[in-house]
């Protein structure tokens, strides 16, 4: 069997220089790095074109000839090389502005060439620029196929002389170098045969090398489906040891915090969906099991009213709770409306931040020993080692995914006994991303919006609208309403947008005197920051000019309209969740995309998308179809154990679950995959996952 760990600086044509190009810009290291780097596009190469048939409106073509002649015109920088190439039936011109002295070297008047390239007009007569050449007598020598692969290479590769044509011979000399050997099987023979799967040496060959799309697709079938089974056979394989090793507390009772609060306290009927998802809570933490569950729920669909309710449920079991928020302004926040909500029972509620003075952490910390304290909310404070509860039997992250993982693993090791663990989310996840990055968890869906919630109105208006819009916001302030105004922020472009903001604020200014305007921007110092957040929370403040810095389920329900500038630059689902910043009160809300007339076709469809639905769950599946997994809210595939080298959980959905069923399958049969056939599934497993620490048991 071939040794794949080998170092890529001994692959012929590779060498030291190449060899730390590769590394730097692509993490290829190893044969094995090499040959899991698959094309990105393949191009037809089974048809040979006359020069007669060619015009500039055609794609890639290839034709036979000879080369007559090659000169350079020019001197210096300017200057480039021709060459006239005739097949026959006509004659082109090939043309280099660089690397002449490779041309010179390399090509041979009257010999014969395979020409590939695109063609264009220049003067009349049909050219190629930069063609790729093989001496016809030398192709015999080479793997050919009939689909050409394209790698995509970086410009620093390209100066380095390591474009996608570089990369093909690359990887030519790759598959050379173990003509007569085999790369190890990853699946067993019983399972690839079940499932009709090709053999992996085969896969990977054709992968780079298909001879036609038939052959293709049957390859990469093989290693999407291998990528996506290890996948979930690694989720469910922790999923099941949790579950079988790890005991919870039991919840039994329903009693008189829970019940007084459900009849005296709500002034409202709880939708289906949340009575739905009370009662997936409530099994969980009455079955033994300790609970790890995923709480998914738009903004405003009343994630924070059910996990009082379970935090309820274990109070009246005798155990603490707590509630972490990523911010103060957030826990501040959480703490003021469940501190509203709790009013007239008997539970003792309290906040630790950063800013909580050290007389009154001393109190806190006392009161949580002795079990005083019922429900304790707050920030990253809650993790420091000097917080200790005398009962904690369940623990409420909110906007999960702005916490580090080891910070979420010290909360679980507060107590004795690991206590249940609810994560919510007001960012929709896909299922299939949820499925995967989440896969671990139980997930619980709120998928309806309390009655009397207004949908959002969602415009899309161009730059040359702004007195129309103007004219809109001071209606709006005329009502006493209030309005978010956003720009964007990106890091490689960081001093024009704080210019594009500060004279976005001098704008306001402007236009709407007599009003109270406020500036907010990740510049600024914390507490800065935090004062002119409160001056727009508190309604001092009528309009807050801000980058996306405002928080995730700030609730200001005055805060009737959304002014998103440069809408073009977000994708979707961060559109969607600056739309939820309003429409959290009774009144109707808007959203208004402000952009340039001229716009990409993606980003037309992202402008319709938003205008046309409200439905976070259906705009980031649409995110996903647009821009992939990779960026959804910073995932970059980092709850990945493994990242993925040829699928896409975006376009690979439906092998993504036919995946996951064939891992619960085998699991439900092995769960610790010790049987015989299961061994080599056990063996790649590991070394899949040995590069990275897994930390989905305190997800």
């Amino acid at each position: 069997m071939i040794d794949l760990s080998k170092d890529i600086t001994f692959l012929p044509g590779v060498g030291p220089k190449k060899a730390e190009l590769l590394k730097q810009e692509l993490k290829i290291v190893s044969y094995e790095d090499l040959l899991y780097y698959f094309p990105y596009k393949y191009v037809d190469r089974s048809k040979f074109y006359s020069v007669r048939e060619l015009n500039a409106n055609m794609p890639y073509v290839q034709v036979k000839g000879r080369l007559k002649s090659l000169k350079t015109i020019g001197k210096g920088r300017q200057s480039r090389m021709t060459a006239t190439f005739s097949d026959g039936t006509g004659v082109m011109e090939l043309v280099w502005f660089k690397g002449h002295k490779y041309i010179k070297e390399n090509l041979d008047t009257n010999a014969e060439y395979i020409v590939f390239g695109k063609p264009s007009i220049f003067n009349g007569v049909i050219n190629v620029v930069h063609p790729e050449m093989e001496r016809v007598d030398a192709t015999k020598q080479i793997i050919r196929s009939s689909l050409q692969a394209f790698y995509n290479t970086s410009e620093k590769m390209k100066r380095g002389y390591l474009n996608s044509r570089a990369m093909l011979k690359l990887m030519q000399n790759l598959f050379k170098s173990f003509l007569n050997d085999r790369i190890q099987e990853t699946l067993p023979t019983p399972l690839r045969e079940r499932l009709k799967l090709a053999p992996l040496n085969e896969a990977l060959k054709a992968a780079h090398f298909p001879n036609d799309i038939k052959q293709l697709e049957y390859a990469q079938f093989r290693l999407k489906f291998e990528e996506l089974f290890y996948l979930q056979l690694n989720i469910l394989k922790i999923k099941t040891r949790r579950s079988k090793t790890v005991k919870g507390h039991v919840f039994k009772i329903v009693g008189d915090n829970l019940n007084k609060f459900y009849k005296n306290n709500i002034p409202f009927e709880l939708t289906g969906a949340q009575k739905r998802v009370i009662r997936e809570i409530r099994h969980d933490m009455g079955s033994g099991k300790q609970m790890n569950r995923l709480l998914q729920g738009d903004v405003g669909s009343g994630k924070t009213l059910v996990a009082l309710m379970v935090m309820l449920i274990a109070n009246d079991n005798n155990y603490q709770a707590c509630l972490m928020a990523p911010t103060e302004i957030l826990a501040n926040q959480h703490y003021e409306t469940i501190s509203r909500m709790l009013e007239g029972l008997n539970i003792e509620i309290d906040i630790l931040t950063g800013s909580t003075k050290k007389s009154k952490r001393n109190e806190l910390h006392e009161k949580l020993l002795n079990g005083e304290l019922n429900i304790l909310i707050g920030t990253h404070a809650l993790i420091e080692d000097i917080v200790q509860f005398k009962n904690l039997g369940l623990v409420v992250i909110d906007e999960q995914h702005r916490f580090g993982v080891a910070q979420r693993a010290k909360l679980w090791k507060k107590n004795r006994h690991p206590p249940h663990m609810l994560v919510m989310t007001a960012t929709p996840i896909p299922r299939t991303l949820a499925m995967t990055i989440y896969g671990d968890l139980d997930v619980s869906v709120i998928d309806e919006l309390p009655p009397g919630r207004k949908a959002i109105k969602t415009v899309h208006y161009f730059h040359n609208k702004r007195n129309n819009l103007n004219r809109f916001l001071h209606k709006e302030l005329n009502k006493g309403r209030q309005i978010y105004v956003v720009y964007p922020l990106i890091e490689e472009s960081e001093k024009i947008d704080f210019k594009n903001l500060t004279e976005g604020y001098e704008y306001m200014q402007h236009a709407f005197p007599g009003y109270e305007i406020t500036m907010v921007h990740g510049k600024m110092k914390p507490k800065e920051k935090d004062e002119a957040m409160h001056q727009f929370v508190s309604g001092k403040s009528d309009i807050l000019v801000s980058t996306t810095v405002i928080e995730v389920g700030v609730n200001v329900t005055n805060a009737s309209v959304m002014v998103i500038e440069s809408a073009e630059r977000f994708g979707l689902s961060q559109l969607h969740q600056l739309r939820g910043r309003v429409g959290r009160g009774a009144e109707q809300s808007y959203c208004i995309l402000m952009t340039d007339y001229k716009m990409s076709d993606e980003t037309r469809k992202r402008m319709s998308i938003m205008t046309a639905t409200t439905d976070g769950f259906e705009i980031a599946e649409a995110d996903m179809k647009l821009r992939g997994p990779g960026d959804l809210e910073g995932t970059q595939q980092s709850g990945l154990p493994f990242n993925l080298k040829i699928a896409s959980l975006g376009r690979d959905s439906q092998l993504l679950q036919y995946a996951r069923n064939v891992a619960e399958e085998i699991l439900n049969d092995d769960p610790l995959l010790e049987k015989d056939e299961n061994l080599m599934l056990k063996k790649q497993l590991a070394k899949l996952t040995a590069k990275k620490m897994n930390w989905s048991m305190i997800s």
